[in-house]
């Protein structure tokens, strides 16, 4: 992709993936659903996940699986609204940005 992701972007895919399963996701998938529509290393990902949590929008907890313990990330209330908050944003913006691109007037 050509157009570089700002972190509010970024933020809001990640929420938006994490927010499909109410019981949380695992990092790894996480990685995967976001690169089905952004490039995305995980030395990118990991940093925005962390400053979720601080944020408090994601909650973490450990699984064993496999002998090895999974870490998943899970949704909080708060990050529900922030989620809402961004879908509203992206929106409006996005509408936007198709009217210039489509060559209507600017108001």
């Amino acid at each position: 992709m050509v157009f570089n992701t700002g972190a509010a972007l970024l933020d809001a895919i990640v929420l938006a993936v994490v927010s499909k399963d109410e019981d949380g996701t695992y990092g790894y998938r996480i990685t995967q659903d976001v690169r089905k529509v952004i490039e995305i290393s995980d030395s990118t990902l990991y940093p925005v996940l962390r400053r979720l949590q601080k944020n408090k929008y994601l909650e973490v907890y450990d699984v064993e699986c496999g002998g090895r313990n999974r870490r998943y990330y899970k949704i909080t209330e708060t990050g529900c609204q922030i989620l809402d908050e961004y879908k509203k944003e992206w929106k409006e913006y996005s509408s936007k940005i198709s009217g210039i691109f489509s060559g209507e007037e600017l108001s």
